[in-house]
């Protein structure tokens, strides 16, 4: 094991620089933090790291660390899963037992479908020229004025239970746009239901439900390459497990406050947020402070 572990870090070592425990530490934090959040954390991960440390950390490293927020996910929704999946097994073999967790069981997957094959298909365009801060920032002010437009016109009126199979494969579509450092997983999938009319609460928990298969295969299918990575920085086991760590704990606390949050307020709050923050980037790419790649 020792072998092993002497070889991971030999082999990242030269395929790129090391990260430092103080990024792995303040990266990690901000990702517990944002994950959630319809602000991008992927963009704030590159963001910071770039100025802060003159690198990129890379694709891979944000996509296994987001396996704690995940497993948050997994903790804090853990009885509403455990019901989906057992109606969803039940259902399989017994077609009398197929009520609502049943469907949401299959809504969930087929909504996973979309994001799965264009994260598949375009990895190498996701992991190298979208992360170009340029896009980063744009994306952070334009997409707001998309929050901005789902609240405005979204009636907010449907429930849970009045969600379709349609639903799902457009909220997944939606959530695909969230592969751009800048979008926001959230803030793609819950805009996508908000235009569908369905209730911001409801919006937000089916999101997360959503996220669930996308980001866990995205992790687990990132791990290798993190310890190597194609682009960005390298980082060894202590480093992950120490990252997923602060991510679990603070993504827990997340999910619990955006929830009471979305009860009672509009997604336009962020909107206020982001755009400030993307022309803040535009400015220090202009002045060279931040560099594009």
């Amino acid at each position: 094991m020792t072998t092993t572990y002497i070889a991971a870090s030999d082999a990242a070592s030269a395929a790129g620089e090391m990260m430092s425990w103080s990024q792995v530490i303040v990266l990690s934090i901000v990702q517990g933090l944002t994950e959630f959040l319809p602000v991008s954390s992927s963009g704030h991960l590159r963001i910071i790291s770039e100025l802060f440390w003159g690198q990129d950390a890379g694709a891979s490293f944000t996509a296994v660390i987001q396996l704690g927020t995940e497993a948050a996910v997994l903790v804090y929704f853990a009885r509403e899963i455990w019901q989906i999946l057992t109606g969803w097994f039940r259902g399989l073999v017994n077609k009398d037992a197929r009520g609502q967790d049943y469907r949401m069981g299959w809504m969930v997957i087929v909504g996973t479908i979309p994001v799965g094959l264009i994260g598949f298909l375009f990895q190498d365009l996701i992991r190298d020229q979208l992360r170009n801060l340029w896009v980063t920032a744009t994306v952070l002010i334009l997409f707001s004025f998309v929050f901005i437009a789902a609240e405005k016109f979204g009636k907010k009126q449907r429930t849970l239970e009045e969600m379709t199979m349609k639903d799902a494969i457009i909220m997944g579509l939606w959530q695909c746009l969230s592969l751009i450092p800048g979008v926001s997983r959230s803030g793609s999938t819950i805009s996508g239901g908000l235009f569908l009319n369905i209730d911001r609460e409801v919006a937000t928990r089916f999101s997360f439900l959503l996220a669930i298969p996308a980001v866990l295969a995205s992790g687990l299918f990132s791990l290798p390459d993190a310890f190597a990575p194609q682009a960005g920085q390298a980082a060894t086991g202590p480093m992950l497990i120490t990252g997923v760590i602060i991510c679990f704990v603070l993504g827990y606390v997340s999910i619990a406050w955006l929830l009471k949050f979305v009860a009672n307020h509009s997604f336009s709050w962020f909107a206020a947020y982001r755009i400030p923050a993307g022309l803040l980037v535009m400015l220090l790419l202009v002045l060279g402070v931040l560099q594009p790649y």
